[in-house]
């Protein structure tokens, strides 16, 4: 009775990780702009390869005892993943990659530059001070 249970609870994260899988490559595909394509590898692919390690991770512990290295591979992946995502997102923050249109919200790190002054507060004279 507990293989069958547990075989089914292998049985569901597997369909779960592909089912995330499929999805975050479809976002990767299907989305407008470079910043959007982001969220599709590093949430739902993330959430997919770590429900198909999980079920690997049942499957290989009922088999041969207790496993450790699918554990440390989920928990690297979903440590590293979000981080190269961020540092994505921040490397074309920095090189100032036009959105689409279309999305709504305006990074500060896009807005163009103001001046530092108007005339109205234009400094006056020698003075060091801005």
């Amino acid at each position: 009775m507990l293989d069958s249970i547990l075989e089914g609870v292998i049985a569901l994260t597997l369909i779960a990780g592909g089912a995330f899988a499929f999805i975050g490559s479809l976002g990767l595909t299907h989305l407008k702009d470079f910043y959007m394509r982001l969220h599709g590898p590093s949430k739902t692919t993330t959430l997919g390869v770590g429900c198909t390690l999980i079920g690997s991770l049942i499957y290989f512990s009922l088999r041969e005892g207790p496993v450790i290295q699918e554990l440390l591979i989920t928990v690297f992946a979903f440590i590293t993943a979000p981080v190269s995502s961020h540092m994505l997102a921040k490397s074309a923050l920095h090189h100032k990659l036009k959105p689409d249109p279309r999305t709504r919200g305006n990074p500060i790190e896009l807005q163009s530059e103001r001046p530092k002054h108007t005339l109205e507060e234009e400094p006056q004279g020698d003075s060091p001070l801005p």
